[in-house]
């Protein structure tokens, strides 16, 4: 397990997006996230979608990247007058620690709570890093999850 040297947070670019729409293309990554759009190699329903989050001032939308090099996304948004973080981290740096510092570094700069997270109840990675970040878990879902075609079970957790 490679641990990188430097975990930094900038707001996302246009520059960025290929990279990010690139980590969207693995599958075993996408299956894993479960909550997906319906179909993630839609590069123009992917870059629709990124323009507007970046044309909308109330989201904080950031690339993550390691030792310089892009290797994620972390943003945030309101969902019921709530905010709601989600976070997507390359599969070939998975298990490098990356997450657990990216989504650190922009909670500490976001000051705001609570923050609410959603996440499959099988993706044992997110919830340790979570968890590790103090996330409590307030409620379990059923939800229709696009990557797996069908119903599974959502969980929220919450930072208060």
């Amino acid at each position: 397990m490679g641990q990188p040297h430097v975990v930094t947070l900038r707001a996302t670019r246009d520059g960025d997006l290929d990279a990010l729409f690139a980590f969207e293309q693995d599958e075993v990554a996408v299956r894993m996230a479960a909550f997906t759009p319906p179909d993630p190699s839609d590069r123009a329903m992917f870059d629709a979608h990124w323009r507007r989050l970046l044309a909308d001032p109330s989201i904080d939308a950031r690339t993550v990247r390691a030792d310089g090099k892009i290797v994620g996304s972390v943003a945030r948004w309101y969902e019921d007058d709530a905010a709601e973080v989600t976070y997507w981290i390359d599969r070939a740096h998975w298990g490098e620690g990356i997450a657990t510092r990216a989504v650190r570094l922009f909670l500490d700069a976001l000051h705001e709570r609570p923050v609410r997270v959603r996440v499959a109840a099988d993706n044992a990675a997110s919830i340790a890093v979570l968890e590790k970040l103090g996330f409590e878990r307030i409620a379990s879902e059923v939800s229709y999850a696009n990557a797996r075609g069908t119903e599974i079970e959502e969980l929220v957790y919450r930072l208060a």
